[in-house]
């Protein structure tokens, strides 16, 4: 019997789990999972009860992971990424292969020679983005190359947004699919890309302001902002020279330059401490972060109107309305950092109902020479949630996972060491799979350029 861990079995674990559980019987594996909350994972496990189980596990119980990793063969982590290097140490004591969603951290690529030289795979950024963006950037990219192509140009945008169906009269047309908080703070730093062979690069303050119109079929539009240091990409691409790389977020449009609203009042801060009350309202606290008022008669809503320079009846301003942030209900929280407490009215707002479907998109453009020819290549994905527990997100997330762990366990994985999923003999099997077996595949579009 191969031995399996999962730690973790939160939102985005869903679909992983049942991939798991319907190959356990066939592979031989027996699969363990490991979650705070073991009892609703538990009732699901029962018509496998002969080989998969579910066990409590607290993250901060050092002794307990160690326990649980040393009767593991592979480890798969589905916890907040600030832990996976405890958890990579671990597997390393143990002779565990680790296979992860997550970026590879510095911490996590400096246990690359250790890794290697014990034999085993530390496979990160194995899920969504990262994971299917880089498999299905590096097909495309290595079959330009095998054809003797020059890349000029690579744009890549991913979002997890709602199904058209699911966005009701939200005017945001978003809801979490993920953890509310990375969505609350994304984008703070700077974003870094290569525009033409030119550095740019966007402060946190500009991001949501300077945003790009994409369209794919079927689904419209959205609007897509540029997204951390998209430069690290171009050593494990492959496209050190490449003129233009950018990596971006997708909303719809219109979302953008509503948080961008949100960022210049102050709300996303996640550095100060109020100290306020928890009674305070979410009126005082936006008043409190305006100017002294000349015109005490002016409702909230037109100074804050005019302090952003907005039309009192503009889009922005009807959606910072309808979250809710000019209203007398209190903030909840006290002694609160402005982000927390945005997070705590947005998980409201924006939770997700039994019978929505969520839906990924994401959306690769290259510009490549070929035989002298200018070409323009999208790539484009879209996947629809069945509700709220079969996300779209927990699909794209957890299939990725789910396959290369098996064939990990199958040995068809050479690589040792810490690896992400750019090479042929990953990413090949993997989109193979997704697409036949699950529908989750891209649609490629080539066309000529006149110069």
């Amino acid at each position: 019997m191969s031995r399996i861990l999962l730690l973790g079995a939160g939102r985005s674990a869903s679909s992983l789990l049942q991939y798991l559980l319907h190959h356990a019987p066939t592979e031989g594996w027996q699969v363990t999972v490991a979650d705070v909350n073991p009892a609703p994972v538990r009732a699901l496990l029962l018509p496998h009860a002969a080989y998969a189980q579910a066990v409590p596990f607290a993250v901060e119980d050092n002794a307990r992971l160690e326990e649980l990793i040393s009767q593991a063969e592979v480890v798969i982590s589905m916890l907040p990424a600030l832990f996976h290097p405890l958890v990579a140490r671990a597997c390393l004591r143990f002779q565990c292969h680790l296979v992860t969603a997550s970026y590879a951290s510095e911490e996590i690529n400096a246990l690359h020679e250790q890794a290697q030289a014990a034999g085993l795979v530390l496979l990160m950024e194995c899920g969504l983005d990262p994971g299917l963006d880089h498999m299905s950037a590096m097909q495309v990219i290595d079959e330009v190359r095998a054809q003797g192509g020059e890349l000029l140009s690579f744009k890549s945008y991913c979002g997890g947004l709602m199904a058209p169906g699911s966005e009701g009269d939200n005017p945001w047309r978003y809801k979490f699919t993920w953890n509310p908080r990375n969505v609350v703070l994304a984008g703070q730093g700077t974003a870094k890309f290569l525009d033409g062979g030119q550095p740019r690069f966007i402060p946190y303050q500009q991001l949501f302001a300077r945003t790009e119109l994409l369209c794919i079929p079927t689904y419209g539009e959205f609007e897509g902002y540029a997204n951390r240091d998209s430069l690290s990409y171009r050593a494990p691409y492959g496209l050190h020279d490449i003129p233009t790389i950018l990596r971006g977020t997708l909303r719809r449009p219109g979302y953008c330059a509503a948080w961008h609203a949100l960022v210049l009042l102050g709300l996303t801060d996640d550095a100060v401490h109020l100290g306020n009350a928890a009674s305070m309202t979410w009126s005082e606290l936006v008043t409190a972060y305006l100017p002294q008022a000349a015109d005490h008669s002016l409702l909230l809503a037109t100074r804050t109107a005019q302090h952003l320079g907005l039309a009192p009846d503009s889009p922005e301003m009807q959606r910072l309305a309808w979250l809710g942030i000019f209203s007398d209900v209190p903030v909840g929280l006290a002694n609160a950092k402005p982000a927390q407490l945005l997070e705590r009215l947005l998980t409201a707002k924006w939770q997700l109902e039994p019978t929505d479907q969520d839906m990924i998109v994401m959306q690769h453009l290259f510009r490549y020479t070929l035989g002298g020819v200018l070409y323009h290549h999208t790539s484009s994905l879209v996947v629809l949630g069945d509700d709220s527990i079969h996300t779209a997100m927990a699909k794209t997330v957890g299939l990725p996972v789910g396959i290369a762990v098996r064939r990990l366990l199958q040995g068809h994985v050479s690589q040792r060491g810490v690896v992400i999923p750019t090479s042929a003999e990953l990413y090949e099997p993997i989109l193979h799979e997704l697409a036949t077996q699950y529908g989750i595949h891209f649609v490629e579009n080539k066309q000529t350029v006149t110069q």
